[in-house]
């Protein structure tokens, strides 16, 4: 009497779906990283909120005014006076962004007269950073 073979006679066949579930799981956390790693080189105000559309310059340059009117250029403290003189080498022959990140109870008049500064500078166009609703 010949018995059959069990296991001998059965072929290995590669299961689809679990690399389907890690490759998923592997995407997600890798966004999920890649976002946490973003960086706005600003420091931490109280932002106005409101709905507008993310943007993402090249080599952004971040302009923060904080509450007591304090301003600061990628970390950097700046007054109103040394503003368009530090700007103008970050700047360089291009065309980049500056991210305006002031707090909500910064007097908007400071606000106004450092985007001005930047301008004179050879600042074009200019972000404001908000916290989303």
């Amino acid at each position: 009497m010949k018995l059959p073979r069990g296991r001998a006679s059965r072929r290995g066949r590669i299961e689809i779906i679990p690399m389907i579930d890690v490759m998923f799981f592997l995407l997600a956390t890798f966004m999920l990283a890649s976002l946490s790693m973003q960086n706005l080189h600003s420091l931490p105000v109280d932002l106005p909120q409101g709905k507008a559309s993310t943007s993402q310059p090249r080599a952004p340059i971040t302009l923060t005014v904080t509450r007591d009117d304090r301003m600061y250029l990628n970390q950097k403290p700046v007054t109103l006076e040394t503003l368009a003189a530090t700007l103008k080498p970050m700047l360089g022959d291009q065309d980049r962004s500056i991210i305006v990140a002031a707090d909500e109870s910064s007097h908007d008049g400071t606000v106004v007269r450092a985007m001005l500064e930047a301008r004179q500078a050879g600042a074009v166009h200019f972000l404001l950073a908000i916290r989303p609703k």
